[in-house]
């Protein structure tokens, strides 16, 4: 019966990359076959028109005055005309249908390495007692007041802790507040608050080998999403009080300030850091960046990981272990966040073409990964974006991670990190509609199908 329902699932494996395959000859020849020669030409005059379009963003956010407003007129005309272009030679249907096959041979190669088996381990869990005196730090205007919508104080006094409601109307300093209540006793320390929050109370935490607890109060919580944390309910955080695990994951430092997501150099950095960005993001943004992309502002930036040079890019992202790029459902997603790996992504833009090329291929960020990064200035002081909070550091600034320094509590029921689309592999997808038999797809270690995990001799906790 097993090596049926194997035999089974090998053959759905095969015809899926056959399928895959099938769709993707089909995307290609049915312009050729509908249109000919002619439809072939308006093929590639969809494919220039998308090219400039790319090319007047770039114009929209590099230039001021008459300039930008032509380049976005241009931006939003040139779709409009190539549609039309296809309408008349009655084409239009021929696009759509090629549009389907092409993503009909996205989900089925997809699902044939899918079906592989060969997927991202997930972080390991770690069964831990629940803490005695834990230690929260509640910001109520993270989020636009989630603190209050939520009721996360009064959930968390009545789960034992002990709470500290920041002051909105005075700065105070977490990193010490959470320094106070680990000399009180505490042997938990947890925040609801925005990344940059997150990261100052996480390193103390670290610093003193206790638990960290997450509590997805921020506006967009992207270290909670990828730990797999509720984020539209912030008090189910709290339930890892007192039904819990730990997973251990990775911290950063830029300098000496810690940070769970990324620090960002050159333009988001300078973005950041102008006044009315609080108030108007996308106005302050299309004001300061004409100046920021064409190099008339800001610090011409050299970037150095493992070996690798960055000379003069105007962007670069250190990340606390790499993000996806190359898949438009997993972008900005990490698979990991134990690797022990910086992720680094450098922009150098110089011209529109360079910019329809960076839109139409993400390959074309200069992604690589390292364990330390140093960022060097032609200035003594640097605007960097720090877990999206504004700060200013030194030069040259080293950028670095310590593997699973922290110590991440969480409930042990939530939603989890859903599983990331794998990488479309042409080659391993042709080498799989060829295969016969049971070599398509390699057989998972052990008869249960547990995960592997990357701590040998260590208990799996994940199935007790």
């Amino acid at each position: 019966m097993g090596a049926t329902s194997v035999e089974w699932r090998h053959r759905r494996q095969t015809w899926a990359a056959r399928g895959a395959l099938a769709a993707v000859a089909g995307a290609l020849l049915l312009p050729l076959a509908q249109g000919g020669v002619g439809g072939v030409i308006l093929l590639v005059v969809g494919l220039a028109g998308l090219g400039l379009t790319c090319a007047a963003l770039w114009w929209t956010l590099s230039r001021r005055g008459p300039v930008r407003v032509g380049a976005a007129l241009l931006a939003l005309a040139t779709p409009v005309g190539v549609v039309v272009l296809f309408a008349r030679a009655n084409l239009l249907w021929v696009v759509t249908v090629s549009g389907l096959l092409w993503w009909a041979a996205v989900w089925c190669g997809r699902y044939a390495l899918r079906s592989t088996g060969l997927r991202q381990g997930r972080l390991k869990e770690y069964r831990t007692p629940p803490p005695r005196r834990p230690f929260l730090l509640l910001n109520p205007r993270s989020g636009g007041g989630k603190v209050e919508k939520f009721a996360l104080r009064e959930k968390a006094e009545s789960l034992g802790a002990q709470v500290v409601l920041l002051d909105p109307e005075h700065h105070q300093d977490v990193a010490a507040l959470a320094r106070q209540g680990v000399a009180d006793g505490a042997d938990l320390l947890g925040v609801a608050g925005g990344d940059g929050t997150q990261a100052l109370v996480a390193a103390v935490a670290a610093e003193h080998g206790l638990p960290f607890l997450v509590i997805s109060a921020g506006t967009r919580n992207h270290f909670a999403m990828d730990l797999g944390l509720d984020r539209d309910d912030p008090a189910a955080c709290l339930d890892a009080l007192t039904d819990g695990v730990e997973l251990r994951v990775d911290l950063c430092f830029a300098g000496d300030r810690p940070f769970v997501n990324n620090a960002s150099f050159g333009v988001y950095g300078a973005v950041v850091q102008s006044p009315g960005y609080r108030d108007d993001k996308v106005g302050t943004a299309l004001e300061v960046l004409p100046d920021l992309l064409t190099r008339q502002r800001g610090p011409r930036l050299t970037a150095r990981a493992d070996g690798r040079t960055f000379t003069d890019p105007q962007a670069v992202l250190v990340s606390n272990n790499p993000y996806r790029i190359d898949d438009p459902l997993g972008f900005g997603r990490r698979q990991r966040l134990n690797s022990g790996r910086l992720g680094v992504l450098s922009v150098k833009v110089d011209s529109a073409l360079e910019a329809a090329e960076l839109l139409l291929d993400p390959q074309g960020f200069g992604a690589h990964t390292a364990q330390e990064v140093i960022i060097e200035a032609d200035e003594p002081q640097l605007e960097v974006g720090l877990d999206g909070e504004a700060t200013t550091l030194t030069t040259p600034v080293r950028c670095r991670i310590e593997r699973r320094a922290l110590r991440v509590r969480v409930p042990r029921r939530r939603p989890g990190v859903p599983d990331l689309p794998p990488r479309l592999d042409w080659r391993r997808l042709r080498k799989l509609a060829a295969a016969v038999g049971r070599t398509a797809a390699p057989a998972r270690s052990g008869r249960t199908g547990r995960p592997h995990h990357d701590e040998p001799g260590q208990r799996d906790d994940t199935a007790a």
